[in-house]
């Protein structure tokens, strides 16, 4: 190939990465912080500055730490005396510590504005460097034209210019499990030992980004299974040699996984250095006990984050198509796939599968990758199928965002079809110039849409979705995550309003980007509502709450769609009518879960405005009376409440017996955090089935 016209080619490259950059950049900038950056950013933070994996435990550290890296850098100020941190010991402690925590690192301790800018920056980097990868991947299992069209497609794809600048773990791992992937190939080929050691490398990289990373460890099996029903070319033919070479393939896999297994280890030890070793206080003393104790810190630490990720990756209530279910469905990424990946993009897939299949129909295999490289090949396409068939059969089913590494795979797989044109072409087929043609128009499209989409990539939908609205489509992340506060703000002075009605959804204090906010629930409206202008998630509309009265009366869309603002009727009409708020029995709540009638989000948003009084102190009690109740525990322990956290347990609230002042004064106190009923009703059983319940242990009228 002319030199000329590669330079010419990487010069493209380099232009659309900063186009990418620019387009993703550019939103994250505009935009508030989302709800899993508020633990995840004071997480790293506390990682780099105390050495100590306190919060936050259910995700692995590296794509925190890589964000805060700046922040340390710059003197981010956290206050380890707070509440919020001396409180967070103990799995339910620090998941509900982690949100208060990150709240005060964000708007208390630091400017939100800078503090998120700075550790959004890394971020943005990463999901560059990601790019790059993609296209040097794709340049070698197609052709520079190949890896050109792979770029393109990333670049444009909405799902990585809303989530790559965001602190959060699913680019990170995205990136790090198609290195993983790539190098397995190495694996078989007789691969220097520093090849070993850049596969331990990349394969930790995958570990410590993400949890769910560990399905890799299926795709090492299914390869070598793949590899005995269907050789790839350079495959030794002959039984030994075939024998001696997988062997050595394997081999050559554990010595890597081992490279990976010490550079996780190394990672925990350094970030948990500071960390108390508690846990192991039923080892027998003595005289090396304290640095046994530490040595085995890491792995302890990384199966106790393994088991808090597994125990809240459960099945929880999902949402799709207008139809909520009480778990994942099977359907959910491949529908969300078609909504959220641009038309154009779809297209060239389609394109790609309609020129694979008549070649396999055809009996020709010239067009598949480059000389070489199918070994790489297979190994992505093996990956993809686990990483699909994993995510088909979750009934863990939030966003787009769990579904960004088959979308990566996917696109790879783009790469040999430019090259595959060229081939018809020289053979005189008008399928090659028509295709390439139509390739190009599409790529071109698919990059109309990404720069006509901005800023708004969160709540984008394809035109498979018809014109509805996203609301009636799809929810959380995949439409709106609390980024688009600024826009509400923007509308509230425009207006010249001085207070604005605000159902967000998320439960972090939005003044510092809405001044004017007053917490609202669409649900709950007060007379004194009447006629004024309220700004609400889209995704409470429909699911997260339920406020379908509210568009017949006049509405704005914000941010794309991910929010609306609705001017209030001169009246509230009243409850249940044809025009009105939902009555308590039709209430929707945030994430399927709540107390009562009221919302976790008033959980959050309480404990966050004053840790010191109102949930930390109840969930301390609720802690001892565990510990202090042994007669309620036995018998009632196996009934578990789940709380706001979304999966993590809380011990059964009715397993208490013991001092009834005390119980009273701790139920007052939950009170606000709204269970406090199915506390005392639990209660009143409990001691019921002791034989002695007393007139002052009834359910009290709050």
């Amino acid at each position: 190939m002319n030199p000329l016209r590669i330079d010419r080619l990487m010069l493209t490259a380099i232009l659309l990465l900063l186009l990418m950059g620019l387009l993703a950049g550019g939103a994250a900038r505009r935009e508030s912080v989302t709800i899993d950056e508020v633990a995840h950013t004071a997480a790293g933070v506390s990682y780099l500055q105390k050495l100590y994996m306190r919060m936050n435990e259910e995700h692995p550290p590296l794509a925190k730490v890589i964000a805060a890296v700046p922040l340390v850098l710059r003197g981010a100020h956290v206050d380890y005396s707070h509440i919020s941190w001396t409180f967070s010991l103990g799995i339910f402690n620090q998941y509900l510590g982690e949100w208060v925590f990150g709240h005060w690192f964000l708007m208390r301790w630091n400017d939100p504005h800078s503090t998120l800018f700075w550790a959004r920056l890394p971020m943005l980097l990463v999901m560059l460097v990601l790019g790059l990868v993609i296209y040097l991947c794709g340049s070698r299992l197609g052709d520079k034209w190949g890896g050109l069209l792979c770029l393109t497609a990333y670049v444009s794809m909405p799902a990585f210019l809303t989530f790559g600048p965001l602190v959060i773990t699913d680019v990170v791992v995205t990136l790090f499990w198609l290195l993983t992937t790539w190098y397995l190939a190495e694996m078989w080929l007789s691969p220097r030992r520093g090849r070993v050691i850049t596969f331990g490398l990349v394969f930790a990289g995958a570990l410590l980004s993400k949890f769910s990373s560990g399905l890799i460890l299926f795709v090492f099996p299914a390869v070598a299974l793949s590899l005995r029903l269907r050789p790839v070319p350079g495959q030794p033919t002959e039984k030994l040699q075939l024998r001696l070479w997988r062997r050595r393939a394997w081999r050559n896999i554990l010595k890597g996984t081992l490279w990976a297994g010490l550079f996780v280890y190394l990672v925990y030890l350094v970030l948990s250095w500071n960390q108390p070793t508690d846990s192991f206080s039923l080892i027998p003393h003595f005289p090396a006990l304290a640095l046994l104790r530490r040595l085995l810190m890491p792995p302890w630490g990384y199966l106790r984050g393994l088991f808090e990720f597994a125990f809240s990756a459960g099945s929880r209530p999902t949402y799709i198509l207008g139809h909520a279910y009480p778990h994942g469905v099977w359907f959910y990424f491949l529908v969300l796939f078609l909504l959220k990946s641009s038309l154009s993009f779809l297209l060239i897939l389609l394109l790609a599968v309609a020129i694979g299949v008549g070649n396999k129909v055809g009996g020709e295999s010239r067009t598949t990758v480059s000389k070489g490289w199918e070994l790489h090949w297979r190994c992505l396409w093996v990956s993809l199928m686990i990483y699909t068939a994993a995510c088909l059969i979750s009934r863990l089913d939030l966003s787009i965002r769990h579904f960004l590494i088959p979308l990566a795979l996917v696109v790879l797989l783009l790469a040999p079809l430019p090259r595959t044109f060229e081939s018809l072409r020289r053979r005189g087929s008008v399928v090659g110039p028509t295709g390439t043609l139509l390739t190009t128009a599409l790529a071109f499209i698919a990059l109309v849409t990404a720069v006509r989409a901005y800023p708004n990539f969160m709540p984008f939908l394809s035109a498979l979705s018809m014109g509805r609205p996203g609301y009636a489509l799809v929810n959380d992340s995949n439409l709106d995550w609390n980024q688009s506060l600024p826009d509400a703000e923007s509308f509230a002075r425009r207006h010249g309003l001085t207070r604005l009605l605000l159902d967000e959804y998320g439960f972090s204090e939005p003044q510092a980007y809405v001044p004017e906010a007053q917490i609202w629930n669409c649900q709950k409206p007060a007379p004194g509502d009447a006629n004024q202008w309220a700004v609400v998630s889209a995704n409470n509309i429909a699911d997260g709450h339920n406020c379908l009265w509210l568009l017949k009366y006049p509405r704005q869309l914000l941010a794309g769609g991910s929010m609306y603002a609705i001017q209030l009727p001169a009246a509230i009409p009243a409850a249940g009518t044809p025009d009105g708020p939902p009555l308590p029995a039709d209430y929707h709540y945030f994430g399927g879960m709540h107390f009562g009638d009221e919302d976790p989000t008033t959980v959050f948003r309480t404990c966050i405005r004053d840790p010191q009084n109102f949930c930390l102190s109840a969930i301390s009690a609720v802690n001892s009376w565990v510990a202090s109740s042994p007669v309620c525990a036995r018998r009632y322990f196996n009934t578990k409440v789940r709380h706001a956290s979304g999966g993590h347990v809380l011990g059964d609230l009715g397993a208490f017996a013991g001092d009834t002042e005390r119980h009273k004064t701790a139920a007052r106190t939950y009170h606000h955090c709204g269970a406090v009923s199915q506390l005392w009703r639990r209660l009143e059983n409990c001691q019921a089935r002791l034989g002695h319940v007393s007139d002052d242990l009834r359910v009290p009228d709050f």
